[in-house]
Parts: C-alpha cells; structure tokens; sequence
C-alpha cells in the first residue's frame, strides 16, 4: 500500500535529479544532445530504483521497530531510557578531562561519550527488572510477591502457546501461580509468524495473540522476563536451562521436550494429559446416545464420536450413517492415540416382531386383550 503512495514522489524527485544530472554533463562534458538525455535518464532511472528500495528498507526497519516495541514491557524500557540518561550525564562528565588533551583528545572525547551512553543503555534494559524490584511500590499485589517468594513459577513453551487452550485452563482457576514466558519463546513466535509457509505464519500469529490476550487479562498472572541462555542455541534446551536455574516447572505440548524435561528432574504439565484426564468416563454396561458418522475398519463396523472427540465403534450400525442410536458399552481401551469405545446397538422390542410377518414354523401366540 505504501509503495504506490511513495513512487509518485520519488518520481518527481528522479525527474529532478535525471535533469540536474544532464545540465551537469552538459557543463562538464561535450556531449551531443542524444547522449545528454540518456546520461540524465540513466541517472534518474537508478535515483529512483535505489530510493524505492531503500524506502522500502526504511519502512520494514519501522515496522521491526514497532514490533520490538510492543513486546518490550513498560519496566525493561523505563529501565532502558534511565541508563541512558544516565550515561549520557557520565559520559559528558568523564569526557571534559580527555577534551583538554589536544590532538587525540577530541577522538578520546568522543569514544568515551558513546561507550558510557552504551553502557548506559545496556545495564538500564537488561537489568531493569532487578532495579525495579527495589521500589516497595512495584508489588502492589501481595499473593504475586509471596509466589515469587515460594518460586512457584511456569514456563510457557512455544507449542503451549500456539495450541490455545493454556487461555481456558487459565481462566478456569484450575493453574496456580505465576506464567513466565521468556524472550527467545517470543522471537521464535515472531520467526514463525513471518514464515513463508501459510499455516506456519498464521500459527505464530495466533500465539502473538493470545499472549497479548492474556497480558491484558487481570486474571492471569503472566510476566515476560530476558532470560537469554547464550550458552544453549536450541530453544528446547534453553527452556530447560531456564526451569533449572529458577527451580519452575514447564508447561508444554511437546512430545521430546516432555521426556526430556522429565529426564532432567524438571515437572512437566502437559495440556494434552490434561485433557485426557478430563475426558468422560464410561463402563462397560453403561447406554448412550451416539451419532453414527462413518464406516469402521471392520464390516457391518459403524463410528462415531463423543463430545470430547472420544472415538465410539459400535457393531452392525454400518447401514445407520447419520442416525442416532442407542447403544450399549461393551468393552473400554486406552491406547496412546486415545480411548476407545466398543459398543453394540440396542434393539428395541418394537422391532422384534410387531409389524412384522411370521417367519415359517413359528406359532403365533394368542394374545387375551380382555385378560
């Protein structure tokens, strides 16, 4: 959209410059008037190219800009404009000596000032959080404080995030103490929300969302902290780093990151478990009401599902697609894909021989309907 709001200016300004830069061959060189119009249209063409491109460089550096932004939280920069202001009032200090040194002295000047806005910078960002501790006014929230005191901490993983149901377990009261998601989880958010692929991009943008979601939330406790581990490159082995270091537990969907964790000692909370856990119970011998779907691996198999996504086999229901039946539980297994119900339909009386002919050599009962 920007692209075109900009090209008409940068045209104009090509224009300019291409006829700037005839007039100047004119005046340099002897050039006929043919070679004249192709040196300025030569130079206006590649004016305008470069300016287009570094234009749009420009625009993406705002936009990484604002994205860095937005994720930074309000302590890390206050943190960060502190030190700065701070190493600026040093640096001129520290400088007004090394100034009166003549010849190296305005090279040293300017070093020092850049180094101590630097340093500055850098120590006000990164150790903010520590700083801002400090203030007894920066833990209004009593159980937030005596939670950090007990290091009931849980660290968020990327594939946590993205599924979305850590959202609903939150607002269920059911996960207590304080939700740590740190840095490089964000950037790799941020890396799959800019992937190429279409599912990849639309997952991580999912996962920026519902962080955001849950930061505006009063009710969940979540906290963004660096926690950069410069020692491990894989997030899976930082996560881990990270859990041992503050003593948390880790909240995540992952397969391999689950054994791992568990190997390492560090308790796992994983949402798949979880919802295994709360699926609905039943027995052998119990009724239901299932919806035939589809056909089963086996002949005259019919199948369908509970509400929780529960898979129900039910036998001689293969003509009964998109009925409800009524059936009977006959047998229950746990497989590592899930729970799977074995059932067989129930018939009712009504269908047994009302309305229906005799069969052959089977005497029909009298029936006395005045008793």
């Amino acid at each position: 959209m920007y692209s075109n709001s900009i090209s008409k200016p940068i045209l104009y300004l090509a224009f300019i410059f291409g006829l700037w830069a005839s007039l100047a061959v004119k005046f340099y060189l002897a050039l006929t008037l043919g070679w004249q119009l192709a040196a300025g249209v030569g130079v206006g063409l590649l004016f305008y190219i470069c300016s287009y491109y570094l234009w749009r460089v420009a625009q993406k550096g705002r936009k990484g800009f604002n994205r860095w932004l937005d994720n930074m939280d309000i302590e890390t920069l206050m943190g960060g404009t502190a030190g700065l202001i701070l190493g600026v009032i040093v640096g001129y200090l520290s400088s007004y000596p090394l100034s009166m040194i003549r010849g190296p002295g305005v090279y040293l000047t300017f070093l020092s000032f850049i180094l101590c806005c630097s340093l500055g910078l850098i120590i006000g960002s990164r150790r903010a959080l520590d700083v801002w501790k400090l203030f007894p006014s920066s833990h209004p929230n009593k159980e937030v404080s005596e939670e950090d005191l007990t290091g009931n901490y849980k660290v968020l993983d990327t594939s946590a995030i993205i599924d979305g149901r850590i959202y609903d377990v939150c607002q269920s009261n059911f996960l207590e103490g304080l939700l740590i998601v740190p840095v490089f989880v964000i950037e790799e958010l941020q890396h799959i929300a800019d992937s190429s692929d279409n599912l990849r991009r639309n997952k991580g943008r999912r996962g920026l969302e519902l962080l955001s979601k849950m930061q505006k939330n009063p009710d969940v406790k979540i906290d963004i902290i660096e926690g950069n581990i410069p020692e491990e490159k894989e997030v899976d082995l930082k996560l881990i780093r990270l859990c041992k270091q503050i003593g948390a537990s880790i909240i995540t969907n992952d397969y391999n990151l689950n054994k791992v964790a568990e190997l390492q000692g560090i308790k796992v909370l994983n949402i798949n478990e979880l919802t295994n856990a709360v699926k609905v119970v039943v027995y052998p011998g119990e009724t239901m009401y299932i919806n035939i779907l589809k056909e089963g691996k086996e002949p005259g198999q019919g199948v369908g599902y509970l509400e929780d996504g529960t898979m129900v086999v039910v036998e001689d229901a293969q003509d009964e697609l998109g009925n409800n039946l009524e059936v009977l539980v006959t047998s229950v297994f746990q497989t590592a894909a899930g729970r799977m119900i074995f059932s067989r339909r129930l018939k009712e009386e009504s269908n047994l021989g009302i309305g229906k002919p005799n069969l052959k050599g089977v005497p029909i009962q009298e029936v006395n309907m005045y008793g």
